[in-house]
């Protein structure tokens, strides 16, 4: 223990002398920083013994601490970690291959995790402080944070990061991971070419950006296609014609904010194919339901649900958030423009699965009815792993547009759903 405190006081004295010889007026790039750090290292070796791993080591993290996310960049470097969750200085959690396990490295100090998250927070122009202590971010990967500050956040600053692989996970790869049958995917994929709307619904985790971003990569290249997002997180391959739009949290001044709904309503002028919403969660859904009625077909979104049918509840409690509107209007409007509903979900063994595929069939007895086409069965348990797959559960009711746009379904057996690799 005192080893390791030893090591932590060398390491903050050695950052020190950096700062010190550092000239903040003065841009300095990433050669020059670690010629400085080589510099400081050396100098210091020649008063006490330090081996050439810790001043390897010493090296990378002090570099860590100054252009990268310090103790938190090891973390960031492994594919295998989907999950890091900082509760306070001392307190780090990763999830590794689907298992939460404690981190073996802590911050320094608060006040190093709070230049840290200072540092996510300005690289995406997002503010941050006791005045406005919770913000959404992102990291220049596109990994999803989320920080919340002191007093709000009782026992120090809370980062939470969601990780997303650094090439966009294709539906191929999906299929190999037994998330969707080829059979699904092969329908799915004539879906959105056919200009299907789409809403992809699931619990937190559950895999929805993955899962949209996959989607995505069925929409007909020339098209036009507008995504809007709290923090820009979706990575769609074969779409040329791409705007990307992205909100804007107010000043200190509480002015000057831009939301989803500002940004649905821009996007209209600006002639796309389809908009994709990255996420739902309040008063957006009636502007989002709104484009996808107004000739925008092949639209997608996501939200948080527990199923299909509790995703359809949640949209009229949000339409209700921005107009009050009769339940009816609202349940016309949403069966109107959603034709297909995804449910993710994760399981027991911390698998991610498609478990529900529904078609949209319009109102009966006043209530929106669901055709449901694709069902997850569970078969049993292996070596602690979930067995079951995406099984048929009724045909397609509207298959006009399917079969207007020249597109044929194809069954389990049908080699051509292989094409679905782009």
């Amino acid at each position: 223990m005192n080893k390791n405190r030893q090591t932590d006081e060398l390491k903050e004295y050695l950052y020190q002398k950096i700062m010190e010889r550092m000239d903040m007026t003065v841009s300095v790039s990433d050669r020059e920083l670690m010629e400085l750090i080589d510099q400081v290292i050396v100098k210091e070796s020649k008063k006490r013994y330090i081996t050439l791993p810790m001043k390897y080591r010493y090296r990378q993290e002090l570099f860590d601490s100054f252009r990268r996310l310090d103790v938190l960049s090891e973390a960031i470097d492994d594919s295998d970690v989907t999950e890091i969750m900082v509760n306070g200085a001392n307190q780090i959690f990763i999830e590794k291959n689907g298992k939460i396990q404690k981190f073996d490295k802590a911050f320094s100090s608060e006040e190093k995790l709070e230049d840290v998250i200072q540092q996510i927070a300005s690289r995406v122009n997002r503010r941050v402080n006791e005045a406005t202590p919770m913000v959404d971010a992102r990291l220049e990967d596109g990994s999803r944070v989320n920080i919340v500050l002191p007093p709000i956040a009782l026992d120090g600053p809370i980062v939470t990061i969601r990780r997303f692989s650094k090439e966009p996970i294709r539906m191929e790869q999906l299929i190999a991971w037994n998330s969707i049958s080829r059979e699904a995917a092969g329908d799915l994929a004539n879906l959105v070419r056919s200009g299907y709307n789409i809403f992809v619904c699931g619990g937190t985790g559950s895999g929805k950006t993955t899962f949209l971003g996959a989607l995505a990569e069925f929409i007909p290249s020339d098209e036009r296609v507008i995504t809007i997002e709290d923090s820009a997180e979706l990575k769609l391959v074969n779409v040329k014609n791409l705007v990307r739009l992205e909100t804007r949290p107010a000043n200190l001044e509480g002015k000057y904010e831009i939301t989803i709904r500002q940004l649905i309503r821009n996007a209209l002028r600006m002639r796309p194919d389809r908009i994709i919403v990255g996420e739902v969660r309040s008063e957006e859904a009636l502007d989002m339901l709104q484009a996808m009625c107004t000739g925008h077909q092949g639209s997608m979104s996501t939200g948080h649900a527990n199923s299909s049918q509790d995703m359809l509840s949640r949209l009229e409690t949000m339409v209700l958030m921005g107009m009050d509107l009769p339940l009816m209007a609202i349940r016309g409007q949403i069966a109107s423009a959603l034709d297909i509903i995804v449910y993710l979900g994760r399981l027991r063994d911390k698998s991610r699965h498609v478990i529900e595929i529904d078609e949209v069939d319009g109102i009966k007895d006043g209530k929106i009815v669901l055709n449901k086409l694709y069902l997850w069965q569970e078969e049993g348990e292996r070596d602690g792993k979930i067995i079951g797959k995406l099984v048929p559960a009724q045909t397609l009711r509207h298959r006009e547009k399917l079969w207007d746009a020249g597109y044929q379904l194809p069954n389990l057996c049908d080699e051509s759903i292989s094409t679905i690799t782009l």
